[in-house]
């Protein structure tokens, strides 16, 4: 039986069948003995799991992208880079870190990409309003990283609920994004018509579909739900009633994300669509972690049977 391909292998290649874990490193103002015993755990929680690589995420503040107020405060973290080097030794599979650019000047940028071991896949996201200050825009830090490492993996967030996202998406593949994430999917009918737009687009154009990992994410409590919203994540009304009045709001969700997941791999092999998931884990409720896990392992078994 042949090996499983390795993650930069399967998104250079195009190919689908990915499953990637996200994680927020530790906050700013925990203690050194905090972050290392959270390190040790989430080595431990991860060591179970089916997985081909790990997202950290790198945490802005966004209250510029909504006026009301925010649901949870902004609290500042770790740099995911500085986390993976300094804490989490042990994992010894792929990372995907992302980088909100417009909080690096250029040469910070510079000397992340230039230092970024072998081991190291990116993801540039851009700012989270267009009137907001930024030291680097998305356009100049993907000309960076042609300039400074164009042999770092490179991919994109994708947002199913603009209308126009396929082109942007082609537009950032033309500047070297060789995979997207998308924002989380709740809406699953939003998404199929990107994935549709996406794909008879590049076949228009002659270009290759990129792989599209979708992201799945448990909202275990109504502020969750409320948080999720303002951040822009589009949730349909009946998702929002089925949570809002479930007993049970985690089990709701975690069988939505079941359903979702089931829905986009029929639809992404029916049209041919390289896909795969990432299964988002930013709670700090123990009931939610556990979940969180658990819907790792039951999407690791529906991609392995697609």
């Amino acid at each position: 039986m042949s090996s499983r391909p390795t993650l930069h292998t399967s998104l250079a290649e195009a190919r689908g069948g990915v499953l990637l874990f996200s994680i927020t490193p530790p906050r700013r103002s925990a203690t050194a003995e905090r972050i290392k015993e959270i390190a040790t755990v989430t080595l431990d929680r991860l060591g179970g799991l089916d997985l081909d690589g790990l997202i950290l995420y790198d945490i802005d503040d966004e209250s510029d992208r909504n006026p009301d107020e925010r649901p949870f405060p902004y609290l500042p973290t770790l740099d995911p880079a500085r986390y993976l080097t300094d804490h989490l030794g042990g994992w010894d599979k792929p990372v995907i870190i992302y980088r909100c650019v417009g909080k690096y000047p250029e040469d910070e940028l510079r000397n992340w990409m230039a230092s970024a071991g072998p081991e190291v896949l990116g993801v540039f996201v851009g700012a989270s309003s267009g009137g907001k200050d930024v030291h680097t825009g998305l356009r100049r830090a993907q000309e960076l990283r042609a300039e400074v490492r164009p042999d770092l993996p490179l991919g994109a967030v994708a947002i199913s609920e603009r209308a126009d996202e396929h082109l942007r998406m082609l537009t950032k593949q033309d500047r070297g994004a060789s995979f997207f994430v998308s924002q989380v999917v709740y809406h699953v009918n939003e998404t199929k018509n990107l994935v549709s737009d996406y794909f008879y687009e590049c076949r228009r154009r002659g270009v290759t579909p990129r792989t599209i990992v979708f992201t799945l994410s448990l909202c275990g409590s109504l502020k969750t739900l409320e948080f999720v919203r303002w951040l822009g994540v589009d949730i349909p009304r009946w998702l929002q009633n089925s949570i809002e009045h479930s007993p049970d709001p985690l089990a709701e969700s975690y069988r939505q994300c079941v359903a979702i997941a089931r829905d986009l791999i029929d639809f992404c092999d029916h049209l041919g669509v390289p896909y795969g998931f990432n299964i988002e884990s930013v709670s700090i409720r123990k009931a939610e972690i556990e979940a969180t896990t658990d819907l790792a392992t039951e999407v690791a078994a529906l991609l392995r049977k697609a």
